[in-house]
């Protein structure tokens, strides 16, 4: 199979969904010494199967090369926490999770969601192929094995008396470059009444918010509801509610069991995805091929934007060093001329500086220094959280912006 066949169905991919150019990765975070050395950079493209609906990353990068060491820690989020936390009441409510059960999360990251489970006293057991989260996870008391998951891990566990009553993948479906042995996976580990629950962020929603730069070399599906189902009939799967949420700009959470299982009742949110995903035109080669011609408009936004403050002598900073803003910032060539720096809560990405950009990361204080005019916020998702959390902003005259679906000034 080629890469451009698609990954689930092997038929050729033959209409562009996105072209962003040639970037590097968006999680390969630099150190000073890496400023000196030439920065890889891949093509950045998306196309659609016209067979199963499933768009996808046509360039391959290893996912060794990108989640064996992770800069991304889950707990730095606090509404993904909270998140996280409302998810395992009602999991624990609705398929009955007590001490007998086995919870198992795929890309479990640091612990931050299984934790509360572990609090219940409920058995978990967290998979995540980055050992330096993993450890992080088994320092609060969450046991984890740093391994990639599919098919053989599955029948290893399985094989461990380890098989799920509930398995949970939040925000890895898309990660995934061999999803046919991936969802295999969720199938084979599970009991025969067991249950499935993904999330990821919801390709209606996507196109919808014009939110381009959730696209990157990490993400290789951008999934829809129609895509997903296919995948998962193929693995013996299939779906019995669909919830939609405010995570990530607006994402799924896709419950399923064993197309062999009656112990599911069918939930009212599957019909009317299936009927918004249908009205979009989501079984029609234009409505994917027509997206590319949005993207330019917010790129000739932000660098106005961006040039205007420059001219009138107004300082930028950014706020959160997230995958969605390197997309952002170097499909529209933005770099140190026109934002100062970037900041972020994660101590694991302070020192470092944003791939392409080359912006360097701070911690928050460093605005307080500074007292930038603008902060361009780049994880637009949790924007109404950063510009609480950082009220004082406001106290030096200092503004707050978002680029996606447009430029706008907050306030």
């Amino acid at each position: 199979m080629t890469a451009h066949n698609c990954r689930f169905c092997d038929a050729p991919l033959k209409h562009r969904f996105v072209d962003l150019g040639s970037t590097p990765l968006a999680n390969a975070y630099l150190t000073e010494e890496q400023l000196k050395l030439p920065e890889p950079s891949y093509p950045l493209r998306a196309f659609v199967c016209t067979e199963c609906w499933l768009v996808q990353a046509d360039a391959f990068v290893p996912p060794e090369d990108i989640f064996s060491h992770y800069a991304y820690f889950s707990s730095y989020s606090d509404g993904w926490v909270e998140h996280a936390r409302q998810f395992t009441i009602m999991a624990r409510k609705r398929f009955g999770l007590d001490a007998t059960s086995q919870v198992i999360e795929v890309a479990s990251n640091d612990g931050y969601l299984l934790k509360h489970f572990v609090e219940a006293g409920v058995p978990v057991l967290g998979i995540e192929p980055a050992e330096n989260v993993a450890e992080v996870a088994r320092q609060i008391g969450v046991p984890t094995e740093a391994r990639f998951f599919g098919k053989e891990t599955a029948a290893d566990l399985v094989s461990r008396g380890l098989a799920a009553d509930i398995v949970i993948g939040n925000n890895v479906l898309a990660h995934v470059p061999d999803i046919n042995d991936f969802v295999g996976g969720l199938s084979a580990v599970l009991k025969p009444d067991g249950a499935v629950s993904v999330e990821f962020p919801h390709l209606l929603r996507l196109m919808e918010n014009i939110q381009f730069d959730t696209v990157y070399h990490e993400h290789f599906y951008y999934l829809s509801l129609l895509a997903v189902e296919k995948v998962f009939t193929a693995h013996g799967l299939k779906v019995f509610d669909v919830e939609e949420l405010p995570t990530h700009g607006g994402s799924l959470r896709v419950l399923a069991c064993r197309a062999t299982s009656t112990a599911h009742v069918t939930g009212r949110g599957l019909a009317k995805v299936r009927s918004d995903e249908a009205a979009a035109g989501f079984d029609t080669v234009g409505t994917y091929e027509a997206f590319q011609s949005r993207v330019a408009p917010i790129k000739d936004g932000l660098l106005a934007f961006l040039e205007q403050a420059k001219r009138s002598g107004k300082k930028v900073a950014a706020y959160g060093a997230a995958a969605k803003g390197n997309t952002l910032l170097n499909f529209c060539g933005v770099g140190t001329d026109l934002i100062e720096y970037v900041v972020d809560r994660n101590p694991h990405k302070q020192g470092h500086f944003l791939p392409g950009s080359k912006l360097p990361i701070y911690a928050p204080e460093k605005m307080d220094e500074t007292q930038p005019d603008y902060v361009l916020i780049l994880p637009w998702n949790i924007k109404n959280e950063v510009v609480a959390a950082n009220s004082r902003v406001g106290a030096w005259g200092g503004r707050f912006a978002v680029a996606v679906p447009k430029l706008t000034v907050l306030g």
